[in-house]
């Protein structure tokens, strides 16, 4: 698969492969490469390529939704809203970080819907009332941000992020505490570990969810868990890179 986590290609082919045998190779393509460089694979082509030749076949964990894999993250609310904005704006105005900053920021700014919630989570139910469920599998992603169950996904378990019931000036703040990595610090903030995610919104028999980068429409309610491992080619020693 060419690109990463949050390429269309790579999540179609970790989909099409999973379970089935065929062990998951990545070439990092894509803006980020959180899956390849949480995994020790080099950013640089030539060098990622010639590291198959001595890779060796390791166990990975993904996560799922609905019977969809997703292995960085999965979404709903807010952030299908942040891809579907960026993309359009990216049309417009061309493909550069720089619109994409705009539109995110211009998403932020404007957005009101607020999710209403049934969450059921280790025998216990709740309601919440949130702009956005994030749903990380990425421990690089989540320590770039701030979020201190990146710890949790060794043990097995998936991080989960809401934000309460805020303002779009509110939320433009929460977007800079992330870029300096200090998101958990926020009081509107909550995020927690687990292994089995039951959500279901209230009013709403689909709901548009990201995977990956990739917007999907699931039926309600969602359920998220750890799916089986996803073989993956991972470079030997002498050849992974440091997580930057």
């Amino acid at each position: 698969a060419v690109g990463d986590g949050l390429a269309h290609g790579a999540h179609a082919v970790a989909q099409a492969v999973h379970g089935r045998g065929p062990a998951y190779a990545v070439l990092p393509q894509g803006t980020f490469n959180l899956f390849g460089r949480a995994n020790g694979i080099s950013q640089d082509i030539e060098l990622s390529t010639r590291a198959l030749l001595r890779a060796s076949v390791e166990p990975v964990q993904v996560g799922r939704v609905n019977g969809r894999l997703f292995l960085v993250n999965a979404s709903l609310g807010l952030y299908p809203q942040l891809l579907e904005d960026r993309e359009a704006a990216k049309k417009q105005l061309g493909r550069s970080r720089w619109v994409a900053l705009f539109a995110g920021l211009r998403t932020l700014a404007r957005y009101g819907l607020q999710l209403t919630l049934d969450i059921e989570q280790g025998g216990e139910k709740r309601r919440v009332r949130t702009p956005t469920l994030f749903v990380g599998n990425n421990p690089l992603q989540l320590a770039r941000i701030g979020i201190a169950e990146e710890a949790a996904l060794q043990t097995g378990r998936l991080a989960g992020v809401m934000v309460k019931r805020t303002t779009g000036l509110a939320m433009l703040g929460l977007a800079l505490r992330g870029a300096l990595g200090r998101l958990g610090d926020a009081e509107n903030v909550e995020s927690f570990a687990f292994r089995r995610l039951a959500v279901k919104p209230r009013g709403a028999r689909r709901v548009k969810v990201a995977l990956d980068g990739e917007i999907l429409w699931l039926r309600s309610p969602l359920l998220f868990d750890i799916a089986e491992p996803l073989p993956l080619l991972l470079p030997a020693p002498e050849d992974r890179v440091a997580v930057e």
